[in-house]
């Protein structure tokens, strides 16, 4: 075999090391912040040094975790404000040693507040209550709570600021959650003008309050016939929407309503799961009188999630979309349907008779072919 000329054999590494050199280059690049602070973005994976400081408040909560785990495993140092010691030990593993920082705080107490936010350039504001207790209103957390954080940020002045409110969030609605959600984000933009406003619509996944619920046999009565209609989103896909939003500084002051691509029914849904789970459960409809009052003397007592009044005000109130805010295909996303992944999450719930059968929508398929003498294209 002909050996290999010296200047070809000396060339050969020279091109592989300029090659291996670009390669590194494009994988990190210095980023200028809106106050002109410079942040190494990489793309590294989460073991990489650089990339940004982020402050989650309410991480602990179902969308919290998704969030969490896309901005550590980028190689981001994300900071955990906490209020229970076992409720946020599922984040210690989803970044790399050090990378998930947690600090105890109080929502009422600005001092802890400021402490989680004064090293970021990003703050997350998940932080919301379901139902109110005797120790946090509705008005405690949506918007006292909200306020402190956005005063907290424009104290440090954080480059970047996203409030997750929630759908038909409006100050003048008659459910009180909706209101406090809505008088919320006029109180965070008046203090941070440039903060991102979220609106997810209901979301579902592995601890969402919909699929499980309607899943569970305690979740008995209904007071609307389960006729309120909204438009399911995948929690994933709101995590990596707000992922997005931290890398695109065009969505600052905007407002992002994020919705499925199919709108339900509660009744529906309700369907979907029955025929996922091989059960069917029971949904007594009562008086909406008689159920606002039930709940309200039920959420005093228990310590626990059963049903507030305001729950039962909210089944009157179909799903609003505004649409002047940005949606999913403002940033590249395409959400996906429930019926998709409703054996995904449900497949617990069967019997042991059930349990390893397929999805109900492959079952069902292989059930028509027996009987409907149709050819695929």
């Amino acid at each position: 075999m002909a050996s290999m000329p010296t200047a070809v054999r000396t060339a050969a590494p020279r091109i592989a090391r300029s090659a291996f050199q670009h390669q590194r280059r494009a994988l990190s690049d210095v980023h200028i912040t809106r106050t002109g602070k410079p942040i190494i973005r990489t793309q590294g994976g989460r073991s990489s040094l650089g990339g940004h400081t982020a402050t989650v408040f309410g991480a602990t909560g179902q969308l919290g975790r998704y969030i969490v785990n896309r901005l550590a495993r980028q190689g981001c140092t994300v900071v955990v404000p906490f209020r229970e010691e076992m409720a946020k030990r599922h984040l210690k593993v989803t970044g790399d040693l050090g990378r998930v920082i947690f600090l105890e705080y109080d929502l009422r107490n600005t001092q802890s507040i400021e402490e989680s936010v004064r090293h970021s350039d990003v703050v997350y504001n998940l932080v919301g209550r379901n139902y109110p207790t005797k120790n946090f209103s509705y008005e405690d957390v949506h918007i006292e709570g909200a306020e402190r954080i956005a005063e907290a940020v424009a104290k440090y002045d954080v480059d970047r600021f996203i409030h997750v409110s929630s759908y038909n969030a409006d100050p003048n609605h008659v459910s009180e959650f909706y209101s406090t959600k809505g008088r919320a984000e006029h109180v965070v933009r008046s203090i941070f003008p440039e903060t991102t406003i979220v609106r997810p619509a209901p979301m579902f996944g592995f601890e969402d309050n919909l699929l499980l619920k309607l899943a569970s046999v305690v979740n008995l009565f209904t007071s609307n016939n389960m006729q309120e209609k909204f438009w399911p989103v995948h929690v994933i896909d709101v995590g990596e929407a707000l992922e997005k939003m931290l890398w695109d500084d065009n969505t600052a002051s905007q407002t992002f309503e994020l919705y499925g691509p199919k709108q339900y029914s509660m009744a529906e849904i309700a369907k979907l799961v029955d025929r996922e789970i091989f059960k069917k459960r029971r949904h007594i409809n009562v008086p909406k009188p008689i159920l606002k009052a039930a709940a309200g003397v039920v959420n005093k007592v228990l310590w626990w999630d059963i049903k507030s009044p305001d729950e039962v005000e909210r089944e009157f109130h179909d799903q609003v979309i505004d649409e002047s805010a940005k949606t999913f295909k403002d940033l590249g996303i395409e959400p996906t349907d429930i019926h998709k992944w409703t054996y995904h999450y449900l497949q617990g719930f069967r019997s042991s008779t059930f349990y390893d059968l397929p999805p109900a929508t492959e079952k069902e398929k292989r059930e028509d072919k027996k009987y409907i003498h149709v050819l695929d294209e």
